[in-house]
């Protein structure tokens, strides 16, 4: 009986509640950044999402083998497994950033998170996972928005109080994913907008129409204006210029800066309106630099296909605060399976990986290609059982999980300041190659100033000699470089 309850593929909580309309009608896939749902069948199934149309559909390009070739020999690094996986399966202008670091001209990363919970799921880890290792690849600065604001705006329940609280929270979440501090600069929009980010944000808004607003975004006549202007808000964190603390006060300079954002493709159409503005941009005849985006999947509801995890409906997640027993409870009542229905046909036929949740979150979180393979095709074979398939999940979350919580409860009042404090970053780019264009922030000295983007002379002294000893490396790797080429 054990085992034919583990095969079974299908039970009441696995259903996914679907609108009788859609049902009855069928409906196409919805991808925006506040809806994600797979075409709903006429049987009112919820299909996965097609990755290929949403491509098509936002006219970007598909990673292909020749990229992560050139990836390879460019930072002489294995593209990660969410590369090799097509987890991280869509680009716009990524080979402008490697042909950027290639030169060791300046770029920099930005990402975000929403903060609508006291903790973060599975979900929300998995891009800052993939953040992670390109900081650690190019050695590039990075910041990271947290879009109190929007979660103010788009809610009609929550207090501003209410999201600043999870703001706390969600950052030291967010330091719990191992960024580095000396290149991570973390900010909540309420604390930071103003000065050089808001001349920004109005360079944007000037350019955005309201038909504009409507046609990417879906607004109508009942939307809030706050809604309407947030693109411009979120857009803004793409520009260089909007962190002179970074990249300096000369915005000649700096409005060349790209950046590159990896961020699941939800958040495209944000980007695409800010790519659009941008191409008209100019500063004292200087165009300003289109971001770059790279697009990862959806990490799925625990109910199937079609559906993203979803921080208010805690059935649908794994939660960073979850315990060992909450993860294999959760996985082994809810995880959609793509085994049969029962053990004779399982075995007779095998299950379906494409739709089975156990075997994609091993997609995502088992490193090890050979081994979700052989997993891949002991499942496809109905070698291995659906209860079988979810005890090796249930297994990698735990250790991940755990993992998580170690280092969470190390970070303390101090580690948040080091992350939040408005300073120079410090990084060296390719070490192959000379910094080009690096640009030397030249902030205003102030006698004991802490904390407001101001350095005290001693401050600055340590950061100029801090850049000289990075370029003495940078230097001697491209001489010893140069020396075992001859």
């Amino acid at each position: 009986m054990a085992e034919t309850a583990n095969a079974v593929a299908l039970n009441e909580s696995q259903v996914l509640e679907v609108p009788a309309s859609a049902a009855a009608q069928g409906s196409k896939q919805t991808v925006d950044p506040w809806n994600v749902q797979g075409e709903v069948g006429a049987d009112g199934q919820i299909k996965a999402i097609n990755y290929d149309k949403l491509i098509e559909e936002f006219g970007t390009k598909k990673i292909d083998e020749e990229l992560l070739a050139r990836f390879e020999r460019v930072t002489g690094k294995k593209p990660h497994h969410f590369l090799r996986r097509g987890i991280v399966f869509s680009h716009r202008d990524f080979e402008l950033i490697l042909d950027r670091y290639e030169r060791n001209e300046p770029f920099f990363l930005y990402t975000g998170r929403g903060p609508s919970s006291d903790s973060i799921h599975v979900g929300h880890c998995t891009p800052f996972m993939f953040t992670k290792w390109l900081q650690d690849t190019f050695d590039v600065p990075l910041v990271i928005m947290l879009t109190d604001d929007e979660k103010y705006l788009f809610s009609e329940k929550r207090t501003i109080e209410e999201v600043q609280g999870y703001c706390d929270s969600n950052i030291r979440d967010i330091i719990s994913m191992g960024f580095d501090p000396n290149k991570t600069f973390i900010f909540s929009d309420y604390d930071y907008v103003g000065g050089a980010f808001y001349r920004q944000i109005t360079r944007l808004a000037k350019h955005i129409t309201l038909n504009q607003a409507r046609a990417i975004f879906g607004f109508n006549d009942s939307s809030n204006i706050g809604k309407i202007h947030f693109g411009s808000i979120q857009g803004a964190a793409a520009f260089a210029n909007s962190f002179p603390h970074i990249f300096g006060e000369d915005e000649k300079k700096t409005v060349g800066i790209p950046c590159l954002i990896p961020c699941a493709v939800d958040q495209d159409p944000y980007f695409r309106a800010t790519r659009d503005v941008a191409a008209r941009l100019t500063y004292q005849g200087v165009r300003f630099a289109k971001p770059s985006l790279i697009h990862s999947l959806f990490l799925p509801a625990l109910q199937g296909p079609g559906t993203k995890m979803s921080a208010s409906i805690d059935s649908s997640a794994i939660f960073m605060t979850d315990t060992p027993n909450q993860i294999k409870n959760k996985v082994n009542k809810y995880a959609f399976s793509g085994g049969k229905v029962s053990v004779e046909e399982h075995r007779a036929v095998g299950g379906d990986t494409e739709v089975d949740v156990a075997y994609q979150y091993l997609r995502f979180f088992l490193e090890d290609d050979n081994e979700l393979e052989k997993i891949r095709l002991a499942y496809s074979k109905g070698e291995l059982l659906t209860g079988e398939l979810k005890a090796l999940c249930i297994k990698e979350l735990q250790t991940f999980v755990a993992a998580f919580q170690e280092r969470r409860a190390k970070v303390d009042d101090a580690a948040v300041k080091q992350f939040t404090d408005i300073r120079p970053l410090t990084w060296v780019g390719n070490p192959k190659v000379p910094k080009a264009g690096i640009v030397v922030p030249k902030l205003e000295v102030a006698e004991g100033a802490e904390g407001d983007g101001k350095l005290t002379k001693n401050q600055l002294k340590k950061l100029e000699k801090q850049r000289q000893i990075e370029a003495k490396k940078a230097q001697k790797a491209k001489e010893k470089e140069d020396a075992t080429a001859s």
